[in-house]
């Protein structure tokens, strides 16, 4: 396969994949006004054509007759706009659970609440323990048969078996549904593969920086779902007389989170066009080996900190609720589920406005890299913030305790920005826009593994520091704090072409340069 001077520049993306290669997709990016250098995947049947551009010293590209031929051709809104609300299906259902998850387990497990975190980190493991093994196969899947019936399986699937989850009555079928919801977990693979297919060059940006505010929204929507938990008790007026809810009492929260995975279900079989199309004969290209792109220069280091952030991102996520729910003399906040839930959708809805609002202008201004750093020394002090938390309210000191919390949560959620500049690594630094969908199939199978690892072993952690009471039971933050001032160190280490170099046109349609350091 021929290669162009600098490999990161090969334009056309073959919409097809061997033995070793077998996920399509593009990884999020950012937003329309920006043309970032070297991510974007074009379906070979969007414009038909490739060819290698001229670059700089710098290797920025330097010709923009491509751009303009892709103009011509627009995104398609509403089929960008379904896939957008399927993608909400996997953080609802992925979230849901967190508000109620921990009470489910000690009231329905019958186990003393120092051992309640070991437990909801197996369970929240689970789902994407699962998805992970089943990842690959659902994308041959794919390829074989089609994004649409993939999608449309992987939705329904996942939508009865998030509804039936409520209806558990012992620790094993909690379990066992939650093991069923991952075997559906084939959506996040599709959505990412029909988004690429359905863009030009120019439009893909756009259309992922919605996606990924869509997920976002999706951790906002979950928690707020999973708080109509013990609907007898929270509403009384509406479900108090209700024998049902009372012996099933987290059934109306995880039946209103299939309902909106059903919906989505729906949506996509009536309304999603397919976008898998064979190439000619339908004979398959080749690409570089899964191990080529393993050593290709800057892969490892790049998969290495996009592991890094995602496992102490997944801690943080899996440890905050049961910390939430754990009672202030053991180390925790004794935070009801409705408060739980205010707390996570807080979180939520934080990340995505940082995500939709800040990161465009400061990617730009500052570069990705240099954005990344500024993430890195702002994980640390969230994470030390926890234990103050606490002891605020351990002394009593509610009124300031609520005066700081919420808000350092809203403005330390900007740390979710180093999700997208992770994303925006992994793409400048493929070896080839050929090989850019088998990148990030690797680091959405690193992804997957990180989910199934971190929550059990870090919720493990806190209980294990709630038991022998050592610092107050922050054992977990303290662990958290030192992982989080390793950013730094594993930033230090960024191979310099994933720095975030782009070109952005001018008012006169002339390429202009813009470096990490700005203009």
């Amino acid at each position: 396969m021929a290669k162009s001077a600098d490999p990161l520049k090969d334009e056309e993306v073959v919409q097809t994949a061997d033995e070793t290669t077998p996920l399509l997709g593009a990884p999020d990016t950012g937003p329309a006004s920006i043309i970032i250098q070297n991510d974007d995947t074009v379906p070979p049947h969007a414009n038909g054509h490739s060819s290698v551009k001229p670059t700089d010293d710098d290797g920025i590209p330097t010709d923009t007759d491509d751009q303009e031929q892709e103009e011509e051709r627009p995104m398609p809104v509403g089929q960008i706009l379904i896939l957008c609300y399927a993608c909400l299906a996997e953080p609802v259902a992925y979230f849901a659970i967190f508000p109620f998850i921990n009470e489910m387990i000690f009231r329905l497990g019958g186990m003393p609440e120092s051992s309640v975190g070991i437990w909801s980190g197996i369970v929240e493991s689970l789902f994407s323990v699962v998805q992970m093994m089943l990842m690959i196969p659902y994308g041959r899947a794919a390829d074989y048969w089609g994004r649409k019936p993939v999608l449309v399986w992987s939705l329904a699937g996942v939508g009865v078996a998030t509804a039936l989850f409520g209806f558990s009555r012992n620790l094993w079928q909690i379990i066992l549904f939650r093991c069923c919801a991952g075997l559906f977990g084939g959506s996040v693979v599709t959505i990412r593969t029909m988004i690429s297919e359905n863009c030009t060059k120019l439009s893909q940006a756009r259309a992922f920086s919605w996606y990924m505010f869509t997920r976002n929204l999706g951790i906002f929507v979950g928690p707020l779902i999973g708080s109509l938990a013990n609907p007898a008790d929270s509403f009384p007026g509406t479900f108090g007389h209700s024998t049902f809810f009372k012996e099933y009492p987290y059934a109306l929260a995880t039946i209103v989170c299939g309902s909106v995975t059903l919906s989505a279900t729906l949506l996509c079989s009536f309304g999603l066009k397919e976008t898998l199309h064979t190439r000619e004969g339908g004979k398959r290209a080749q690409r570089m080996s899964t191990w080529e792109i393993l050593k290709a220069p800057g892969v490892p280091m790049v998969l290495l900190i996009y592991t890094y952030t995602l496992g102490l991102s997944l801690a943080y996520t899996a440890v905050n609720p049961v910390f939430s729910f754990t009672d202030v003399s053991l180390g925790g906040l004794g935070f009801s589920d409705q408060l739980i839930a205010v707390q996570l959708a807080v979180v939520g809805a934080s990340q995505s406005a940082w995500m939709l609002f800040g990161f465009p202008p400061l990617q730009k201004r500052f570069g990705t890299g240099n954005l990344y750093r500024g993430c890195a020394v702002a994980w640390p002090l969230l994470m030390a913030g926890f234990p103050v938390y606490n002891e605020l309210l351990r002394h009593g000191m509610r009124d300031a305790f609520f005066g700081v919390f919420f808000p350092s949560l809203a403005l330390g959620s900007g740390v979710a920005m180093s999700f997208a500049c992770i994303q925006l690594f992994l793409n400048d630094i493929a070896p080839s826009s050929t090989v850019l969908a088998t990148v990030n199939a690797i680091a959405l199978t690193l992804n997957s593994a990180v989910r199934g690892v971190a929550p059990v072993a870090f919720t493990s952690l806190f209980a294990l520091g709630v038991k022998i009471k050592w610092a107050d039971g922050h054992l977990v933050w303290i662990v958290l704090t030192v992982l989080a001032l390793g950013l730094n160190v594993a930033i230090y280490f960024l191979p310099p072409q994933a720095e975030g170099k782009y070109k952005q046109a001018s008012a006169s349609g002339q390429p202009k340069q813009t470096t990490s350091e700005g203009e």
